[in-house]
């Protein structure tokens, strides 16, 4: 039975090891993206008469944004045109 500590040990020290791997994995760089939003759906403050996430009340709305994947707002395509990386009118 000496061998139970010895893998409970080995076993411990790998779910360290993998735990800190996850913890030291970079984070995915994001962009804010004009336009591309649903109503309701904004990441934060959305031009006049709303307060923060969640609050614009048309669907791509020009001066609402949303995090998206760094180097992909452009190419987002809406019923009302691509993303923009500057607030539309």
């Amino acid at each position: 039975m000496s061998s139970t500590p010895a893998l409970l040990a080995a076993a411990l020290a790998i779910a360290i090891t993998t735990g800190a791997a996850h913890a030291a994995a970079p984070a995915k760089p994001m962009e804010k993206c004009y336009g591309v939003a649903q109503a309701g759906k904004n990441d934060c403050k959305a031009g006049a008469g709303t307060s923060c996430a969640g609050t614009s009340r048309i669907a791509y709305q020009g001066d609402a944004w949303k995090l998206v994947k760094a180097g992909t707002c452009t190419s987002i395509k809406t019923p009302k045109g691509f993303g923009s990386l500057t607030p539309k009118a």
